[in-house]
């Protein structure tokens, strides 16, 4: 009989539990004599729970009980305010830094020591997947691409007034001075002009006013470049053997380049201007900057999609957002590696057509001006050719043949 005690116990229990409480019978005669009145029980809902209380009398107050929730008091919301604004002006302002020459102020939330370590992992990670193509450092090919290396890395080190706080590339030849036989080789491309291919000027994607004004407003506040992540940095040079077009440096100094880009680019200007715009994107620290960007837009296309089609979210904000700061990018690299060249001797009049041809050779089009990650390389060209910042490089080209180097041209 134990379990038929056990579950009337329960049964009990739950009829107890979905029953209205009725008040003691002592106090409805009292209500009843106090007042004429008809008796009023506490409402409740269909669970037992009241959705007000009543006091001792008889008042309903359909406030809740408890706590209230701390948002809904004034004085916490605007506590809330407050402190969230004064983190994200914080983070700002203890984050954002000037480039080298543009004076462009950027924020880039991903630490100096994190960002030198995601560039030495896939660094790593690219010398085990490319396994038994990378050239040995006696290659002929691979020795001739560190001596171009090592001459901008110099360049660089004037550029930023810095002493050598890097260490130097791991072979120990010394490149010769520049010679005026350099510029022999060159391709004249400011004197080449293309019939009806006329460049606008008020073009929005690739307009360059932008560095003259940024420029001008980073000099006259006195901004000062940051360059403490270029500090310590151990510069590595990697040739691959593969057809690929391609070459990049990746954030602490690791420069890779692709056999493929040397068979369509064999004059030393030419590699120059490849690996002194690679090197200009270690720079401006682009990569950290490209991370911080994918953030917030991560953050705004999460609110946008409660209201908005995600794929239309998704392709408004490639067109209208990512794509052109990844062109800006890439120009700013252009202009900042062509001062690289200059100082280190090569003749910044062959990059244009370096450019130009580049398009060519990875197939390009008018489209790539607002569909791509990259300018074309017409625009490239019209940009670099017409930009104030040539007659800069040539200006720094020619006190460098002559034995005469120009410090500080960064800051």
């Amino acid at each position: 009989m134990a379990w038929y005690r056990r579950s009337k116990l329960g049964f009990d229990t739950i009829c107890r539990y979905f029953t209205v409480p009725k008040p003691p019978i002592n106090q409805l005669s009292k209500l009843t004599s106090a007042s004429n009145n008809p008796i009023r029980f506490p409402k409740t809902s269909p669970t037992g729970y009241r959705y007000y209380y009543v006091d001792s009398r008889q008042v309903r107050h359909f406030k809740p009980r408890g706590f209230k929730r701390w948002i809904d008091n004034p004085r916490n919301a605007l506590i809330v305010v407050l402190v969230g604004s004064g983190i994200g002006v914080t983070m700002y302002f203890g984050n954002v830094e000037t480039i080298p020459y543009t004076k462009r102020r950027h924020l880039v939330l991903l630490s100096k020591n994190m960002e030198r370590t995601i560039g030495e992992s896939q660094f790593q990670n690219m010398k085990a997947g490319f396994k038994g193509k990378i050239l040995p450092a006696m290659h002929p090919e691979s020795v001739r691409v560190r001596m171009i290396s090592k001459d901008i890395i110099e360049a660089l080190q004037r550029g930023l007034k810095k002493e050598q706080v890097w260490t130097d590339l791991s072979y120990g030849s010394e490149s010769g001075s520049a010679s005026e036989t350099r510029g022999k080789e060159m391709l004249m491309a400011m004197t080449e002009e293309t019939a009806g291919d006329k460049w606008e000027g008020k073009d929005e994607v690739l307009n360059d006013m932008w560095v003259d004004e940024s420029r001008k407003k980073g000099t006259d506040k006195g901004v000062k470049s940051a360059t403490a992540h270029l500090e310590g940095l151990k510069w590595e040079v990697l040739v691959v053997n593969d057809h690929v077009v391609n070459a990049f440096c990746l954030p602490g100094g690791k420069i890779v380049v692709f056999t493929g880009l040397l068979e369509h680019f064999r004059t030393d200007e030419e590699i120059a201007t490849i690996i002194g715009h690679e090197v200009a994107h270690a720079v401006a620290r682009h990569a950290a900057e490209q991370i911080t960007k994918n953030l917030w837009f991560t953050i705004g296309q999460l609110i946008l999609y409660q209201f908005v089609m995600p794929d239309l979210v998704n392709t408004m904000s490639n067109l209208l957002l990512k794509l052109p700061f990844s062109r800006r990018m890439e120009i700013e690299a252009d202009y900042i590696g062509l001062l690289l060249m200059a100082s280190a001797g090569y003749d910044p009049r062959v990059a244009p057509k370096v450019f130009e041809k580049l398009g060519q050779v990875s197939g390009d089009s008018a489209l790539r001006d607002y569909l791509s990650t990259h300018p074309s390389g017409k625009r490239r060209s019209k940009l670099l050719s017409e930009a104030s910042v040539m007659q800069e490089a040539i200006s720094i080209y020619r006190e460098a043949i002559a034995g005469r180097e120009v410090d500080g041209f960064f800051l």
